[in-house]
């Protein structure tokens, strides 16, 4: 596919990957406003499973299923940052991270899921959040990222609608800690994969299967405990705070740029047909509009859960931005009668280690359509891979394949942004490889090698890359380099 990127310029030279001619190159520029960073999440870095007074989240739970995990791994130890975080920002700082995304562990900060907070909790994030400001590093802080108190599961978790009013009380606790020196927010990352896949189709913790009825019910919980959230956060925070949750987006990639193919594609990403949970407008709507989507009333309206009409003023709360977490996304063209079809990949199409295809221009047409449908600022809270690397022979780690597959999705968020998208930040996932849920440290997705015997740290290729893509504000994505000893 061709990349359109602003206006081209004239180069002849032969691609030195691909041995191939491209038929033209095209400068991309990022605002000077952009914000580069990497992102984490707590109980896929932390460790220090039991230290400190922390309790036991689902996922510690999870792991200790036989076979839940791959190969029994579990996250008592991880990265082991909650030890070594002084030495990964140090690495970031290496790197020229503007910014750093990371989440903040519940059951650090109230062990049972309720109650007076844990001082040593509060105290490790006070201490990473102080060594980010020194090294002049932006924190931008989610609230959850998957890791529930075990004891709240046992109350019922995210089907109690309690919930709301649990997670509000331990949003205030951390804003009122941090918010002196944190500005930037996240409520929730990726709700739909966590309500999803650990709730119906049991693959993450809790393991639970629940039928659509338990489904929406559970779904309206998340968006009230949202909601909640967000209200807490603007009462208790010292400063003016901007305040956004991580989406899954579900990107649809049009065929072509037929306008055609565009708006299929787009109807696709923002219409529901069948009984899809996955779907961007009902996790979406409620929060932005204030309403769920009237396509997706009538197909679940049999299951539908009544509830208060008070609410959806709950749910429907001003967010600053949309956070959006993009790795891949299928092709849609229009067929004859003008309707969405998928388009199947060719034979042999790129697939990365956990074999999502490789389709860079995820991260032009998610922005935009996120962007048109929204009019929020976007955030790519997320995008990466994970990748077959190991250390070579000299020591070191060479991922080119992290590298082009970056620099080709950043070419296309240039584009989004030079087309008038409102693109305020990349975070790659991830800083570091870590434990990639129910696979366990099988998928490496890290900037930075991390030898989860020992602990040791060594920046890969791709993390030097990043460090001079930082450097140049974006300027280096034209010409291809792999290696970190070229200039």
């Amino acid at each position: 596919m061709t990349l359109y990127i602003t206006q081209p310029t004239e180069r002849h030279e032969i691609d030195e990957v691909t041995m191939q001619q491209p038929e033209k190159v095209y400068e991309v520029k990022f605002p000077d406003t952009f914000l580069w960073g990497a992102a984490t999440a707590s109980f896929q870095i932390e460790g220090a499973a039991k230290e400190d007074g922390r309790a036991p989240s689902v996922w510690d739970m999870f792991c200790r299923i036989p076979k839940a995990v791959y190969s029994g791994h579990t996250g008592d130890v991880a990265c082991d940052h909650y030890h070594r975080w002084k030495e990964d920002i140090a690495i970031m700082q290496q790197l020229g991270l503007q910014a750093y995304r990371f989440s903040i562990a519940w059951p650090r900060i109230q062990p049972e899921g309720t109650g007076k907070p844990n001082p040593k909790g509060l105290d490790f994030y006070d201490k990473l959040v102080d060594g980010l400001l020194a090294a002049n590093i932006v924190p931008y802080a989610t609230l959850f990222h998957w890791d529930l108190p075990y004891e709240l599961h046992c109350r019922g978790g995210w089907l109690n609608r309690d919930i709301a009013d649990w997670f509000a009380d331990y949003t205030r606790i951390v804003v009122e800690k941090l918010s002196d020196r944190v500005k930037y927010w996240m409520t929730l990352n990726e709700p739909g994969v966590f309500g999803i896949l650990g709730y119906r189709d049991g693959i993450h913790a809790p393991g639970e299967k629940y039928d659509y009825p338990e489904m929406l019910r559970l779904i309206h919980n998340i968006l009230l405990t949202n909601g909640r959230s967000v209200q807490a956060i603007r009462a208790a925070s010292k400063t003016v705070a901007q305040i956004g949750w991580a989406h899954a987006g579900g990107v649809r990639i049009p065929a072509t740029e037929d306008p055609k193919d565009i708006a299929a594609a787009s109807h696709y990403m923002f219409s529901i047909t069948s009984k899809d949970l996955w779907a961007n407008t009902w996790w979406l709507d409620p929060v932005m509009f204030g309403h769920y989507p009237q396509d997706g009333l009538k197909i679940f309206e049999p299951h539908m859960p009544a509830f208060p009409a008070d609410d959806m003023k709950t749910i429907h709360q001003k967010m600053d931005f949309l956070g959006c977490n993009i790795y891949h996304g299928p092709l849609i063209k229009a067929n004859d009668k003008g309707e969405p079809e998928h388009v199947p990949l060719p034979p042999g199409y790129p697939l990365t280690a956990l074999k999502w295809p490789v389709t860079p221009e995820c991260l032009y047409w998610g922005p935009r359509f996120f962007h048109d449908r929204y009019k929020l600022p976007i955030y790519i809270t997320e995008n990466g891979l994970s990748n077959q690397d190991w250390v070579a022979l000299d020591g070191k780690v060479h991922d080119p394949q992290r590298i082009d597959y970056t620099r080709r999705h950043l070419i296309e968020l240039g584009r989004a942004i030079a087309d008038g998208v409102d693109v305020q930040g990349y975070f790659h996932w991830s800083l570091l490889d870590n434990f990639e849920w129910a696979e366990g440290y099988k998928e490496r997705f890290g900037l930075v090698y991390v030898d989860f015997p020992s602990g040791k740290r060594i920046l890969k290729d791709s993390a030097y890359w990043y460090g001079r893509t930082i450097a140049s504000n974006g300027a280096n994505l034209r010409l291809p380099r792999y290696s970190e000893n070229e200039t």
